[in-house]
């Protein structure tokens, strides 16, 4: 028997069952092949699967997209803060700025009236001192000049003298 196979083989003929040929059954089994894959419905199973997959994609990338149009939204809005936040930024230094040379001229103001006041205070202090000085200089003259009008009066006058001086006095009233 293992001559026959080689000889078979060796002729070019191949194995055979049934009378049909190798070809032929792989024919044949790919053609049941077929049928079971038609009768099962398996392409309508396999494009109803990819349907169901490329409805999916498709679900995904509307979200997507709606994701990224939510994101850009907020993006800009975000952007638009910031800026707005600049502006307050901006506005608060300037403000702060205002406020600063305000209380800056306003020290300076205070600060000039302060020295004029104690200017003033001390002129006042001054005058007052002279005024003090005076009157005390006065007072001294004042007290030099009656204990002199005194010593003068007593050594000059006498009794008779302050008599002339009353009838005096009192005839030109």
């Amino acid at each position: 028997m293992p001559n026959l196979i080689s000889l078979t083989i060796a002729a070019g003929e191949g194995p055979s069952a049934f009378g049909l040929q190798d070809y032929q059954w792989v024919s044949l089994s790919m053609a049941v092949l077929i049928a079971i894959v038609l009768w099962k419905k398996v392409p309508s199973a396999i494009a109803g699967g990819l349907d169901k997959k490329i409805a999916e994609i498709k679900a995904q990338l509307d979200e997507a997209k709606a994701l990224r149009a939510e994101a850009e939204t907020l993006r800009d809005e975000y952007a638009a803060k910031i800026a707005g936040a600049e502006k307050d930024a901006e506005a608060m230094m300037e403000g702060a700025q205002r406020e600063a040379d305000a209380i800056l001229a306003k020290a300076e103001e205070d600060s000039k009236a302060m020295v004029e006041r104690r200017k003033r205070m001390a002129e006042d202090k001054i005058a007052a001192a002279e005024r003090e000085a005076v009157a005390g200089v006065r007072a001294t003259a004042v007290d030099a000049a009656a204990t002199a009008s005194r010593k003068i009066i007593a050594d000059k006058h006498d009794k008779d003298a302050d008599k002339a001086l009353a009838d005096e006095v009192i005839s030109s009233l």
